[in-house]
């Protein structure tokens, strides 16, 4: 009897360690090829903007891809998303060029030279959406002075381009009324009338912009072309873009300016994981695609164009086998 049972318990435990056998291989086919780090924490922006959407997505894919703990961090955006970095707090964020080339340059929110910053795609346009309501007399970015007007979270990419298209048009912020809000604060602040106009910099739709539009009647402010071009010589990542007519239900194309965001990783990350977070990306477009449409716009010749900060080797690894 003794060994009868002694025989049941091997088999038992012969069988238990097979599915142990397939289940660690079904995580291991599940993870790839895995990552050094346990944690890939990725900086966005406002909740409901496309940082943050686009960056669940990305979470979630690397999360099921490489089998660690991977998820975004709600922030202040670019200028804080960078800063954060530098710390070695989080390991990859989303920010906008011109935030990245002054990071790095160490002038307007950045006291010195940022280190450990290294770009791994450009990716979509962030548009600058200036929105009023309807019947408020704000066609131009001209006419914001005098006005109560949203410019983003403070030291947020959105309210350094904004800042910097607003000077470009003779508009300091001593000729405005400034208020400090994010998307969603935004929004509200011109649903209840506490502000005239606001600035709310993203990829295409903006999901507050989209939510205001069918609940209130707006009005998309212009920035002319030739106003940008020269901006644009000071400050060169800015350029001219037409918001498609209907975005918002507006009749026609209205003329802005936009500025390339940037994907960006610690420089200290090995160039083994940045290799496979680069690839994720692009092995991965169709979910971006799905999870905002801003992500059409990415593309594997223009992520590597533009580029503001050095480009990781992991990155560099990648793209040169596309060749």
């Amino acid at each position: 009897m003794k060994k009868i049972t002694l025989l049941s318990s091997l088999a038992l435990a012969a069988f238990l360690a097979g599915c142990s056998s397939d289940d660690a291989g079904d995580t291991a086919e599940k993870s790839g090829e895995g990552l050094d780090t346990n944690i890939v924490t990725i900086g966005t922006g406002g909740a409901s903007g496309p940082y943050n959407i686009l960056g669940t997505t990305l979470a979630d894919t690397y999360t099921s891809e490489f089998d660690v703990n991977s998820r975004t961090q709600t922030t202040g955006a670019s200028v804080e998303n960078i800063n954060l970095l530098s710390q070695g707090k989080i390991e990859m964020a989303f920010v906008m060029s011109d935030a990245l080339s002054q990071a790095l340059a160490g002038e307007v929110s950045f006291t010195e030279p940022v280190e450990n910053v290294s770009q791994i795609a450009t990716i979509y346009p962030n548009v600058v959406q200036i929105i009023t309501k309807e019947g408020s007399g704000i066609k131009t970015i001209e006419d914001l002075k005098g006005k109560r007007v949203a410019v983003g979270d403070q030291n947020s990419g959105v309210e350094v381009n904004a800042r910097q298209l607003l000077e470009g048009h003779g508009i300091t912020y001593d000729d405005i009324q400034v208020d400090y809000l994010g998307y969603a604060e935004a929004a509200s602040g011109l649903s209840a009338g506490t502000i005239d106009a606001a600035f709310l910099t993203s990829g295409l739709p903006n999901a507050s912009v989209l939510e205001l539009s069918e609940t209130l009647g707006i009005e998309l402010v212009s920035v002319e072309a030739g106003n940008v071009e020269e901006i644009a010589k000071e400050h060169p990542y800015f350029i001219s873009y037409e918001i498609p007519a209907n975005t918002y239900g507006n009749a026609e194309p209205i003329m802005t300016a936009a500025v390339p965001n940037a994907l960006v990783v610690r420089t200290d990350m090995s160039e083994d994981d940045v290799y496979n977070l680069t690839k994720g990306i692009f092995e991965n477009l169709d979910k971006l695609e799905n999870s905002h449409q801003a992500a059409k716009e990415i593309t594997l010749e223009g992520a590597q164009e533009s580029l503001i900060a050095p480009l990781h080797p992991g990155a560099k690894k990648f793209y040169d086998e596309q060749k």
